[in-house]
């Protein structure tokens, strides 16, 4: 895929979703790191419930801490990999607590340190809660979750087997990074769970048809 299509592409899902944001709800850095911890092998309807119950009850690390694993799990227990989840997230808060005085710190080393967070988990906190495109490193950086790799894989937009390679080529290929990176991470993503789908993409009715190199396009 060239440069020109690559800009077309990024224009047209631009055009169509202007201020593109997660699906995930939150109203402070420390609730979203909450709500993209839970979300791993579960869906954002699924988290946005269990949160909506918790976070009128807890939603500070001290909080949260208070409750205990048990009571954590009383409130995510309608999630996938819930009795994990609940222990890391006590892990978590209490990492906060002691050594970045309850506040999420605006650093990925630190990020990536807190039990279960990875390196996309951190992404999306540095890129939608503090609103950084560029890592501490001056690097450019994109969450790239299941939908990202399908979607930029199939397409041709960028190529990887791995979420690794795939961040590194979408970095790589995509044009006026000042302009696109900060907000391509949603495009793609929203893109791939309600457009470029798994089982059956809806090609008749994708806004990129033409610019797609898929090869295996179906009908709407």
């Amino acid at each position: 895929m060239n440069k020109a299509k690559r800009i077309q592409i990024l224009q047209r899902l631009r055009e169509n979703n202007p201020k593109p944001t997660t699906e995930l709800e939150f109203n402070s850095p420390f609730e979203l790191l909450v709500a993209v911890l839970l979300s791993a092998q579960a869906t954002d309807v699924s988290v946005n419930k269990a949160t909506r119950l918790l976070y009128p009850v807890a939603n500070t690390p001290q909080a949260i801490f208070d409750l205990g694993v048990d009571g954590v799990k009383q409130y995510i227990k309608t999630i996938g990999l819930f009795n994990s989840k609940a222990e890391n997230l006590i892990k978590t808060c209490r990492i906060l607590i002691d050594q970045h005085n309850g506040i999420v710190p605006e650093n990925r080393e630190a990020l990536e340190a807190l039990p279960g967070v990875g390196r996309k988990t951190a992404n999306v906190v540095l890129n939608t809660a503090f609103g950084w495109l560029k890592d501490n490193e001056g690097n450019y950086f994109i969450a790239v979750d299941t939908h990202i790799q399908r979607v930029a894989n199939r397409t041709g937009y960028a190529k990887g087997k791995t979420v690794e390679e795939t961040e590194q080529s979408i970095i790589r290929n995509t044009p006026n990074k000042e302009e696109f990176m900060f907000d391509l991470h949603h495009w793609l993503i929203l893109h791939g769970r309600y457009t470029c789908v798994a089982r059956k993409p809806k090609c008749g009715s994708c806004i990129i048809e033409d610019l797609c190199e898929f090869k295996e396009k179906v009908d709407p």
